[in-house]
C-alpha cells in the first residue's frame, strides 16, 4: 500500500522538500485549463519536466557550493536572482529557470476568468506607451526578436515607468552582471519563447503563440505584481496570492 507522501505527490505539482531546498510549486489550476491557448501536454511536461529539472539542478548547484535555500520559498527564490550570475553558471541558468517559470504559471489563468489591468498598472501603460494594444505589439516585437531561447519582459525601471525587454536562455532583468544590454527593471510579467514552452502545438508558429499568451495572462495578478513590489523596486516572490485562482494557494 503506497505511503501518504507518495500517494500525496500525484496530486498535480506537488513535491515533498527536504529542509533548506527549493521545490516545484503547485499549479494555481489544472494543466488542461489554458486551453485551447496553451494546450496540456505542454503544460503537463513544461511543468513537470523542465520546471522540475530547473528546481532540482539549483539544489544541486547550491549543495555544491556548500549553501541552502533557507526556507526555500518564493521569497528566498526572488532574492537569489540579483547574485545568481556570481554564483556560477550552474545557479544562473537553474536559479533563472526556476524564478522564471514560477512567475510564469502564476501569471497566468484560464481565458475564462479573463481580466484587465488595474486602473492604476493601465495607467502606466497609458503613459509609456500610449495603450495597451501598443504596449502589447512591443511586447510581441521582443519575444519575436529573441533569437533562440529566452524570454520577453514587461517591468518597471528604477525611475518607475515601465518598460520591456527580454533576456537569452534562463536569464531575467533581476540578475547583475548580464554580458549583453537589457533594460534594468523588476519584471511583472514575463513569456517564455523556448521553444519546449510552445512547440508541441505551434510548431514553429511563434507568432501564433504569442499572440494566444494575451488570452491567458492574469492582469489580476500581474496588477498586483505591480502594485505591491515592482513600483517600489521589490523583486516579486513568485506565488499566486492576489490572482483569484480557482485553487489559490
Amino acid at each position: 500500500m503506497p505511503s501518504l507522501v507518495a500517494t500525496l505527490s500525484c496530486f498535480v505539482g506537488f513535491r515533498i522538500a527536504t529542509a533548506g531546498s527549493f521545490s516545484l510549486p503547485a499549479l494555481p489550476y489544472d494543466y488542461d485549463a489554458l486551453e485551447p491557448h496553451i494546450d496540456a501536454m505542454t503544460m503537463k511536461i513544461h511543468h513537470g519536466k523542465h520546471h522540475q529539472a530547473y528546481v532540482a539542478g539549483l539544489n544541486g548547484a547550491l549543495s555544491a557550493l556548500g549553501e541552502t535555500a533557507g526556507k526555500g520559498d518564493s521569497v528566498a527564490l526572488a532574492g537569489l536572482q540579483a547574485a545568481a550570475i556570481s554564483k556560477g553558471t550552474p545557479v544562473r541558468n537553474h536559479g533563472g529557470g526556476h524564478y522564471n517559470h514560477a512567475l510564469f504559471w502564476v501569471n497566468l489563468a484560464p481565458a475564462s476568468s479573463s481580466s484587465e489591468p488595474s486602473e492604476e498598472l493601465g495607467a502606466a501603460i497609458d503613459d509609456k506607451f500610449g495603450s495597451l494594444e501598443k504596449m502589447k505589439a512591443e511586447f510581441e516585437k521582443a519575444a519575436m526578436s529573441r533569437f533562440g531561447s529566452g524570454w520577453a519582459w514587461l517591468g518597471v525601471t528604477e525611475d518607475g515607468s515601465v518598460a520591456i525587454t527580454s533576456t537569452a536562455n534562463q536569464d531575467n532583468p533581476l540578475m547583475e552582471g548580464l554580458e549583453y544590454p537589457v533594460i534594468k527593471m523588476v519584471p511583472i510579467l514575463g513569456l517564455d519563447v523556448w521553444e519546449h514552452a510552445y512547440y508541441l502545438k505551434y510548431q514553429n508558429l511563434r507568432a501564433e503563440y504569442v499572440q494566444a499568451f494575451w488570452k491567458v495572462v492574469n492582469w489580476n495578478k500581474v496588477s498586483r505584481n505591480y502594485e505591491v513590489y515592482a513600483k517600489h523596486q521589490k523583486a516579486v516572490p513568485p506565488t499566486p496570492t492576489g490572482g483569484g485562482h480557482a485553487k489559490e494557494l
